[in-house]
């Protein structure tokens, strides 16, 4: 039976079956063969990379000064059999005491190797050998779409798995220092409080970003601090404690340069960096920069904005002669700047 627009119901008469054509009767269609191949090499992909990743994942728990109410957690993985673990910064930054507690629920104290809360990234040991660790893959051969899946320990809950894919390359995102962090992934992979610092692995069960932040309350936007990012700021952090990053010594606020000025000078932006205050015998004063200068560009590289002369302030600038362009008044100059080396946090 059916209702028409007054309400009033109608009875449908059922055809004559002799004369039902049984190609016009819908029917639910049968999950295919080539479906359920299909869904078990899924399924076989990811129960694979678990079997050969989750072993070197860890749950790490934190204390803050004391009592109960200071404790947190997080995430790690190790990354070398002698019991280097990678983790996120804001997972042990100004902890008081570390542990960190394996796969096979073996537990051990932690100390704190180095930390950069710049990149979010830390490194702490544990005194255990012979420790399956993972791998880590090149972030440049990523592709939009191939499998993502996380490990860690969201809620305290250990060795929980979530699956998904890469779903963006090349985000940009802030650190809790408040500097810009480049080369983030974004996953629909699920994330939880207490999944930072895990890693992001991909179908060969090596590593290809470190979770550190989700967007609440979005569903499905989980953001990873890349694979190649990731080991090169923990080899820093094994080998000095630090990362070593070049400075000017000078305060400094985005800027909008006056279009007379950009058509003048035929400027390639129409925005800059400028200079607010400068450090007294610091590398800017010392290389002449003033109050109210316009930066522009620095060794070659046009500079629009704060983030893009962070960008280029690393260490292997520290103590080297460099070429730093900027508009005074409405004269253009290049002065020689020699950046020294920032002082870590809390020095």
């Amino acid at each position: 039976m059916f209702s028409d627009s007054t309400g009033a119901w109608t009875p449908v008469l059922a055809p004559n079956p002799e004369k039902i054509d049984p190609a016009s009767v819908a029917t639910v269609p049968k999950t295919t063969a080539d479906d359920e191949a299909l869904l078990d090499a899924y399924s076989r992909t990811v129960t694979g990379v678990v079997e050969r990743a989750a072993a070197a994942v860890v749950n790490i728990r934190v204390r803050h000064g004391r009592g109960r109410h200071q404790e947190g957690g997080g995430s790690g993985f190790i990354i070398a059999p002698d019991g280097f673990v990678l983790t996120n910064s804001h997972v042990v930054h100004g902890a008081t005491r570390i542990e960190v507690t394996l796969a096979d629920a073996r537990s051990f104290p932690a100390s704190l190797v180095g930390d950069d809360p710049d990149t979010d990234l830390a490194i702490v040991r544990i005194d255990a050998p012979n420790l399956q660790h993972l791998l880590f893959a090149d972030s440049r051969k990523l592709r939009v779409g191939q499998i993502a899946i996380a490990i860690g320990s969201p809620f305290g809950f250990q060795q929980t798995v979530t699956a998904g894919v890469v779903s963006a390359l090349g985000r940009s995102m802030r650190a809790q220092s408040g500097r810009l962090m480049d080369d983030i992934l974004q996953t629909d992979a699920a994330l939880n409080p207490g999944n930072s610092g895990g890693p992001l692995v991909n179908s060969r069960g090596e590593v290809i970003g470190v979770n550190t932040a989700v967007i609440l309350p979005a569903q499905g936007i989980c953001f990873a601090i890349a694979s190649n990012t990731a080991q090169l700021v923990a080899g820093w952090l094994i080998r000095d404690g630090k990362i070593r990053r070049s400075y000017l010594g000078i305060a400094g606020q985005n800027a909008t340069i006056h279009p007379r000025l950009v058509r003048h000078h035929r400027l390639q932006q129409a925005t800059g960096v400028m200079v607010d205050g400068l450090e007294e015998r610091g590398p800017g004063s010392e290389a002449g920069l003033q109050r109210g200068d316009l930066i522009l560009n620095f060794k070659g590289s046009v500079i629009a904005s704060i983030d893009d002369l962070h960008r280029l302030l690393v260490g292997d600038e520290i103590g080297c002669t460099s070429d730093l362009t900027v508009i005074r008044g409405t004269e253009l100059l290049t002065l020689q700047v020699i950046p020294g080396e920032l002082p870590k946090h809390g020095d």
